[in-house]
């Protein structure tokens, strides 16, 4: 029952908030064995995929890992391989999807290679017209303008490829930084964007994640972005609050749930301001601590029992 983790490296690994962590030790608490490894450790022989990877023995807190061995290991050979590596959603991140597709039907992935391609975070949510604010993607400086008048005047402007709120900005006709931003964000129009129509709901009810495991509902809270920064990251100073699952919420989890169980997206973290659908987080979601401490769930046990299932019925 061994478990591969495709992860940055240990050292960045926050205790008390990494929802990588509670599945470590979840799967550990299970008695299977946890491995770990970085994107650039994996590689390809033939029709077959490996990787250099360490055996952990996983806390307790506030300790990450002691490593027992590293050596070479067949990706067949895994149980289940969480791949949780953060964005940017490269050419490198790409490429380590085709070499963790080298490992299926043997091995469960989650979430599966194809639907980390297709799924893009930002892209994955133009399927669902009905669910989101008015949104544009483009590298057109005057398209973008026009948009934002359009949207009354405020938007807020993010990479397509981030993560973690780096690059959002709030766009407002009449500031004199709004020119510069468009720039910077577009690297003066070659590079795309995604626009959106600004939400004041953030700064009141905040920004909330929805956790889905294999489509269903598994837990929520809300970010309430701080007084210094209109984002709702919690790395950036958004508090962490409880909320309650609106009519809506449960409404746009209901119409994602067979795309995302399609596309093979087993661990989901979806983002909702106010009525509207922001972003469909699927490379590496969190968010799972963050419920454990507000209600007591243990989400990282539901993870595991889908990945359990899910190899069960191959």
């Amino acid at each position: 029952m061994r478990a591969l983790f495709v992860m940055d490296p240990l050292s960045t690994v926050h205790v008390d908030q990494d929802s990588s962590y509670a599945l470590m030790l979840e799967w550990q608490k299970r008695g299977g064995e946890v491995w770990h490894c970085l994107a650039r450790d994996l590689w390809a022989e033939g029709e077959h995929a490996f990787a250099r990877a360490s055996r952990l023995a996983v806390g307790p807190r506030p300790k990450v890992a002691d490593v027992l061995e590293t050596r070479e290991i067949a990706l067949k050979d895994m149980w289940a391989i969480f791949k949780r590596t953060d964005p940017p959603f490269d050419i490198n991140y790409i490429f380590c999807t085709y070499l963790l597709e080298l490992a299926q039907p043997e091995a469960v992935v989650v979430n599966a290679p194809q639907g980390l391609r297709d799924a893009n975070e930002k892209m994955a949510i133009l399927a669902f017209p009905d669910l989101i604010p008015p949104t544009i993607v483009t590298r057109d400086m005057a398209a973008i303008r026009a948009f934002i008048r359009e949207q009354g005047g405020r938007g807020v402007i993010k990479p397509w490829d981030g993560n973690g709120g780096r690059g959002v900005f709030v766009l407002e006709e009449g500031d004199g930084n709004l020119g510069p931003i468009i720039e910077t964000s577009t690297n003066d129009g070659r590079t795309f964007v995604m626009v959106q129509s600004y939400l004041e709901e953030v700064q009141t009810t905040g920004d909330k994640r929805i956790i889905l495991v294999d489509g269903e509902f598994a837990g929520a809270f809300a970010r309430v972005p701080g007084k210094e920064d209109h984002r709702g990251n919690m790395h950036v100073g958004a508090s962490v609050e409880p909320c309650e699952m609106t009519t809506r919420d449960l409404q746009i989890c209901e119409q994602l749930a067979p795309y995302l169980k399609k596309k093979g997206l087993l661990f989901t973290g979806i983002d909702v301001i106010g009525n509207y659908l922001t972003e469909i987080n699927v490379t590496s979601p969190t968010g799972v601590q963050e419920c454990s401490r507000l209600y007591g769930t243990t989400i990282e046990a539901d993870i595991v029992d889908a990945v359990l299932a899910a190899r069960d019925s191959r």
